[in-house]
């Protein structure tokens, strides 16, 4: 099980591009989403970076189990950089895909969602009552298909549409976490329980 991070859009609404942020304890974000897939069950962790990726690469950790890949085309839009991880695994590899600015992803949400096993045709994602989120599993059968359908029109959200499309099988995860992201500038100063430092409660 590979995780993927995706972490290389240049956050219009945060202000900065999101792989730069820090927790307001001071842990980067890339660390903390690599750390949660590590715990959650992922047996390596590739990191894609774009935007800012020279500045953002000391905020990804070093070790033998953590790769960095630089997507050239990273403003094209958020299918490139997915694009981007999914070529970087192996043939055999299931990818369990998550996003930067969700700083606060437990790692039991990605236990849950990684279950107990998978097959090649896994395809998966956390949902939150009635709200897809992420980790989203994709399994090596899918890859292709995913692929196709971010490659055609990466600055589309395309991929929400083809999970559906495909049948992808939802796993609640309403009772671990709200799957709440970070997208603007406010919203950057939230604990990892969840609660908030002087900003307002905001959902995707």
């Amino acid at each position: 099980m590979v995780g993927v991070v995706l972490a290389a859009g240049a956050g219009t609404r945060m202000g900065t591009p999101k792989a730069l942020v820090r927790s307001p304890d001071g842990v980067p974000w890339p660390t903390l989403a690599v750390d949660a897939l590590r715990a959650g069950g992922c047996a390596e962790v590739v990191v894609v970076l774009g935007a800012a990726a020279d500045r953002a690469r000391p905020h990804v950790p070093t070790a033998p189990d953590v790769r960095v890949v630089v997507t050239e085309d990273w403003a094209a839009g958020p299918g490139a950089s997915l694009a981007a991880g999914l070529r970087a695994l192996g043939d055999e590899d299931t990818a369990c895909v998550t996003l930067v600015d969700l700083p606060t992803l437990p790692a039991a949400v990605v236990r849950r969602v990684l279950g107990p096993g998978s097959d090649r045709d896994v395809l998966r994602r956390a949902v939150f009552g009635e709200r897809p989120g992420h980790p989203v599993l994709v399994g090596p059968d899918h890859r292709a298909a995913l692929l196709a359908a971010v490659t055609a029109d990466p600055g589309d959200r395309s991929a929400g549409a083809w999970l559906r499309r495909a049948g992808v099988t939802g796993v609640d995860c309403a009772d671990l976490w709200d799957g709440t992201d970070r997208d603007r500038d406010r919203d950057r100063d939230r604990d990892r329980d969840g609660s908030e430092r002087s900003v307002p409660s905001q959902l995707p």
